[in-house]
């Protein structure tokens, strides 16, 4: 097995390039700052030529949230089979399983035993982690409301899954990242400086969607902001890296079919060309939209109603059906919530569905990640799978100095 990447600042040699940044972002290296800068230029004009609404050719890797987990993002890609450019692949750490069109709802009872063994004996921290796995009250959200984050989704029981082979990524297998790379992980700078790495080297590669944690007010809050002001000594890196959110796109689309989104729907969208004219270019606004885009959520409801989370919606199967049957979609990909399998369909019709892809969030929620691969929007059903993965183990990550729990950084 491969040396575990150990983090800390790259050594770059002079005139180094995005070859050698690329390289060093892998090892978890943080690049200096004039660096960064010069990346976060460079992502930038990619970004600028890409519609809100960014065309995507299957087959088609979809990432859910990764939240600075980067030794998690490391896995995630084993697990896919590489990253772009990659050929030969290490083994995923952990256990691995695939589940396809056959049994493609999550269980809602767990038959077999040692999975009821592990689902009673992680009961308790389930329960704790629970409890955190919401923002808002007294911590705020930095804007005056009380802004709920990830949530966790009910009706999902803990399982971890049983080990299996790792899928083998094809050649021209794209990546879609639904948002939230940053926040609450102890390597968000290092994570995203691998996203950025990988879009200005592979731009028709990897498409990165905006989620409600690329913004400055909520990166001020939960890590990402105070973690390059450590690393740096300033805030520059954040400020670039704040501009670089300001040109991800809103959404993706596969084939016409699939819509890739971070959060959900907006009572204020009927149609996918209203989203294309969203004036994106910007912070994220506090109502309309965008910002029903990133904060939206899929509810057990008929129409629409008032997100707990002060921001968004929630919207039910009607709204999802109707979405989807005016704009031509089989089904909308979306992050955002926290679900212990990894991946949760909603609706009876399954117009939803959420992927997440932070396995053992904030280090201690206890859940499993998973990433969605559409090999053909033609017959969806037939040809998406997800592949489930557990976080890797303390032994194949780093972790800071005084930070074994998740203590008060991600409260």
């Amino acid at each position: 097995m491969s040396t575990v990447p150990k983090p800390g600042p790259a050594n770059l040699r002079p005139g180094a390039g995005l070859d050698e940044w690329l390289e060093e972002a892998k090892q978890c290296h943080y690049l200096p700052e004039n660096v960064m800068k010069q990346l976060c230029e460079m992502v930038k004009e990619v970004l600028m030529e890409e519609s809100n609404i960014q065309p995507v050719v299957a087959p088609v890797t979809i990432c859910g949230d990764i939240h600075g987990q980067f030794y998690d993002l490391l896995e995630l890609f084993r697990v896919a089979g590489g990253m772009p450019g990659e050929s030969r692949v290490q083994a995923p750490v952990a256990s691995t399983t695939v589940i396809t069109s056959d049994d493609i709802e999550p269980p809602t009872e767990i038959t077999d035993p040692k999975l009821k063994n592990k689902v009673q004996n992680a009961g308790g921290a389930e329960a704790e982690a629970g409890a955190e796995g919401e923002e808002g009250g007294a911590s705020g959200s930095g804007d005056g409301g009380d802004r709920n984050d990830e949530t966790i989704a009910e009706e999902s029981p803990l399982a971890a899954p049983p080990p299996a082979d790792a899928g083998v990524q094809s050649v021209e297998t794209r990546f879609v990242f639904l948002g939230d790379f940053v926040d609450r992980g102890y390597f968000s700078l290092e994570t995203f400086t691998l996203l950025m790495c990988l879009k200005a080297k592979f731009p028709d590669r990897i498409v990165l969607v905006r989620g409600n944690h690329e913004s400055r007010q909520i990166t001020q809050v939960y890590g990402f902001f105070e973690e390059c002001q450590q690393k740096y000594g300033n805030a520059s890196v954040w400020k670039a890296c704040c501009q670089v959110f300001d040109f991800l796109v809103l959404a993706a689309i596969v084939d016409g079919t699939v819509l890739c989104v971070h959060g959900g729907l907006s009572p204020e969208i009927r149609t996918i060309d209203q989203i294309r004219v969203v004036a994106r270019a910007q912070e994220i606004p506090h109502e309309g939209a965008f910002c029903d885009l990133v904060w939206s959520d899929p509810e057990d409801i008929d129409s629409w109603a008032i997100s707990p989370r002060g921001a968004g919606w929630l919207f039910g199967h009607k709204v999802a059906t109707e979405f989807n049957h005016v704009n031509g979609l089989k089904t909308i990909a979306r992050a955002h919530q926290l679900v212990n399998e990894g991946y949760k369909y909603h609706f009876a019709e399954k117009s939803v569905v959420t992927v997440w892809s932070a396995p053992n969030y904030c280090y201690r929620c206890g859940n499993v990640a998973s990433i969605m691969t559409v090999t053909s929007a033609d017959n969806l059903e037939s040809s998406t799978k997800f592949s489930i993965f557990s976080a890797v183990p303390d032994n194949q990550r780093h972790i800071p100095g005084g930070r074994r729990g998740a203590g008060d950084y991600f409260l």
